[in-house]
């Protein structure tokens, strides 16, 4: 029984996001992102999260984001884990997302349709042994064909 563990933050980016490319040149772009709270003793809480986009969205995200704006993330918790150079096993949840944009509350955007590049953007592959090859999630019902544009 599969479980959808999807989530939805709304943060300010703590880093502009870096874009590198795996040795088989699929785009990869991480950045922070940071959101306040207050907790039961009205005192202020930040969390703070590693964000990964892959393909295209990792593109678009290089080339829009950057430190100090305010964006809506919507993606997948995904733990990594792996051996540091001291030998101790190390961990860390980070968001991998679907869909990275700006928040409209406090700034404007103006937005610029790139040409379609046929893999689709989203989540699929990355270091955490996910699926291979581009194309749009499985989960959250957008299976769109790679020949065609999906709108």
């Amino acid at each position: 029984m599969g479980f959808n563990n999807t989530v939805t933050i709304v943060g300010n980016v703590t880093r502009d996001p870096e874009l590198r490319f795996t040795p088989g040149g699929a785009p990869v772009a991480n950045f922070g992102v940071a959101w306040n709270r207050k907790d039961q003793n009205d005192e202020e809480v930040v969390s703070f999260f590693d964000v990964t986009c892959w393909r295209s969205l990792a593109e678009n995200v290089a080339e829009s984001i950057t430190k100090g704006q305010r964006v809506i993330v919507y993606g997948r918790l995904d733990q990594r884990s792996w051996e540091s150079q001291e030998g101790e096993r190390r961990s860390k949840v980070e968001i991998v997302a679907d869909e990275v944009a700006p928040s409209l509350v406090w700034a404007t955007a103006e937005i610029t349709r790139n040409e379609f590049r046929g893999d689709g953007g989203g989540s699929s592959g990355g270091s955490s042994g996910g699926s291979s090859g581009g194309g749009r999630p499985s989960t959250g019902g957008g299976n769109f064909p790679t020949d065609e544009e999906p709108f």
